[in-house]
């Protein structure tokens, strides 16, 4: 036998043995382990994963294992995760550093999280502090009377609910570090300590859609096992969290902006019943004018009046409000779905309505998240905004009312009546201790903000 040919079977038995020992360890992930299958690869950089095969240099894995034993176990765990959480899938469209930095946060903050003493590595203790350091930028303290004990009413029944936390998840580690959230420096920190493996097979295009097919499936099962796992364990949230977001219902919110739309004229040249045969006959033969005026209107399907309310109580953040509405008008401004002249209301309500800014122009809206001051930070009570709108509506300020969104937390006290326009519940975070929101009333967890506005 070769040098070659023993370097590879080693590490073979070294990758065997870390899949056996996650198996031992975290039953629940067996289903996992197995449908990743390792190949050994000289010319592969490190390691790296396309969700159906785990590639390694032997070489190199075993030079990582003499300087710490656990790395192997740590490496195949921390590649597995990222297809269970479907990362790979996700990152179409996003800055391709940022995106890796976030992945590889997530997932070793889960790895630190199940406390798994064969996965230890030596650069530990300085991650968690790096990581604790994120999410304090991510969930700046605000200091009022309502974040230490709020109370919200649900069915007759009180509970106290603490200030919301950004969960630290890739989409919104993503959203915070894109946005400008944290300097370069620290940047570099937190993918130095992060990185684990490469990524680089994650947008080859000769890997189909099928694996990501198959580990959604397996998320699934997984989920259902990590909850018995980690019942009466304190360990696991953050990878109970990661899962939930990666097996939720994804909702297409640019399709719910279009659903809120009307049938109404708008001005532009209407192709379907105009006659360009005539109109060049004119042109030509009528010394440039033309026999038939194309009509400058038809009807399409766009919204004009809107409601967009902002929960400001403690639970929301200054940056996650610019989030919202900066993707809300990404997704207005690429769908074409909002007449030229608009009339959206943009509310602020905690337990009362606080602000009322009328947009006239989609444009309008980016400026506003810009430099939007949050009025409020008291107790969530959702009544006063549907109230308000009625009384828009009632004095005609809203003639054409089609759709209300109310970006929040979920806590807070629900209208019993249904009103007589479309309603959406748009959730900062999946929690599974949020109160039910009304049925007439669409939920949906805004879990891809695009851009992150800086809190100052």
């Amino acid at each position: 036998m070769t040098d070659e040919s023993k370097t590879q079977s080693l590490a073979g038995e070294v990758i065997s043995l870390a899949r056996d020992m996650i198996v031992m360890n975290m039953r629940f992930l067996d289903i996992a382990v197995f449908a990743l299958k390792p190949v050994a690869g000289k010319n592969t950089e490190g390691a790296s994963c396309d969700g159906t095969f785990f590639y390694y240099d032997p070489v190199w894995l075993l030079g990582m294992c003499k300087k710490e034993p656990d790395f192997a176990l740590r490496l195949y765990l921390h590649s597995l995760m990222h297809c269970i959480f479907l990362h790979r899938a996700e990152g179409e469209g996003k800055d391709r550093r940022l995106w890796d930095i976030a992945c590889d946060l997530a997932v070793e903050k889960t790895i630190l999280g199940l406390g798994l003493k064969e996965a230890v590595l030596e650069k530990d203790q300085r991650l968690e502090a790096a990581v604790k350091e994120l999410e304090e930028l991510m969930n700046p303290d605000e200091k009022d009377e309502y974040v230490s004990n709020r109370l919200w009413v649900q069915d007759g029944k009180s509970a106290s609910s603490q200030k919301s936390r950004i969960p630290f998840t890739a989409g919104h580690i993503y959203a915070f570090l894109s946005g400008g959230g944290a300097d370069e420096e620290f940047i570099d920190v937190l993918e130095k300590l992060s990185y684990v493996d490469d990524h680089a097979c994650w947008s080859q295009k000769i890997v189909t859609k099928s694996s990501d097919e198959v580990f959604k499936r397996i998320a699934e099962r997984v989920k259902t096992g990590m909850k018995s796992f980690s019942k009466g364990r304190g360990k696991g949230k953050d990878m109970l969290l990661n899962l939930k977001q990666a097996t939720g219902e994804r909702h297409d919110y640019a399709e719910i902006l279009r659903n809120f739309s009307c049938l109404a004229e708008d001005i532009a040249v209407n192709d379907d019943e105009f006659d360009y045969i005539y109109y060049n006959y004119g042109l030509e033969h009528y010394g440039n004018m033309p026999l038939i005026e194309p009509l400058e209107y038809r009807e399409v399907k766009k919204v004009r009046d809107f409601v967009i309310v902002i929960d400001t109580s403690s639970s929301c953040s200054k940056g996650l409000t610019q989030a919202f509405l900066l993707t809300t008008v990404e997704i207005l401004k690429s769908t074409d779905s909002f007449f030229s002249v608009t009339n959206i209301h943009i509310l602020q309500c905690d337990n009362a309505v606080r602000n009322d800014t009328v947009i006239k122009d989609i444009k309008e809206i980016e400026e506003y998240a810009g430099k939007v001051k949050i009025n409020g930070l008291g107790a969530t009570d959702f009544r006063p905004a549907f109230e308000y709108v009625d009384e828009l509506i009632g004095n005609e300020t809203l003639t054409d009312m089609k759709g209300l969104i109310y970006f929040t937390d979920g806590y807070g006290i629900y209208p019993e009546a249904m009103p007589a326009y479309k309603v959406m519940f748009a959730f900062m975070s999946e929690d599974e201790n949020r109160p039910a929101h009304p049925k007439w009333a669409a939920g949906l967890v805004v879990d891809d903000l695009k851009k992150a506005g800086k809190d100052k």
